[in-house]
């Protein structure tokens, strides 16, 4: 996989990653709009992981840290890229990120339906836990 690049997204790419989302990620959020990656980025500059082969976007990561918790968000590889390594070596860069500041556990966002995702996320060593439910309210219209 040598010719596989991880980096953190810019300004620049926003637009390409959202464009990717929508064919490579599994379901959509009230942020994932212009604005709210937007506010990410500029907010954690290293937070977004991408990976890129050949310059092309195949993969995405969002390693979110509050400074307490590690949140991983929108881990995606493109369909023609799957089972390739690029999922694991996204999850490695973010573990990576969280160790540095000070992280002891993460914990992912997984839609239920997505079974494809649950055999992902076993393989790299997660766990679901069964007795959290995430509760959620819309803030703005």
């Amino acid at each position: 996989m040598t010719d596989l690049r991880i980096r953190t997204a810019g300004p620049a790419d926003l637009d390409t990653v959202l464009a990717f989302w929508k064919s490579a990620a599994e379901g959509t959020s009230i942020s994932d709009d212009r604005d709210g990656v937007e506010r990410l980025v500029a907010r954690d500059p290293e937070a977004l992981i991408l990976a890129e082969r050949a310059g092309e976007l195949v993969g995405t990561v969002i390693a979110g840290f509050d400074g307490w918790r590690c949140h991983l968000y929108r881990l995606a590889v493109h369909p023609d890229h799957r089972r390739q390594g690029i999922g694991s070596a996204l999850l490695t860069a973010a573990e990576e990120r969280f160790v540095a500041l000070g992280g002891r556990r993460g914990d992912a966002m997984v839609l239920q339906r997505n079974a494809r995702a649950h055999h992902a996320w076993r393989a790299a060593g997660y766990t679901p836990q069964e007795q959290w439910l995430r509760w959620v309210k819309r803030l703005t219209d």
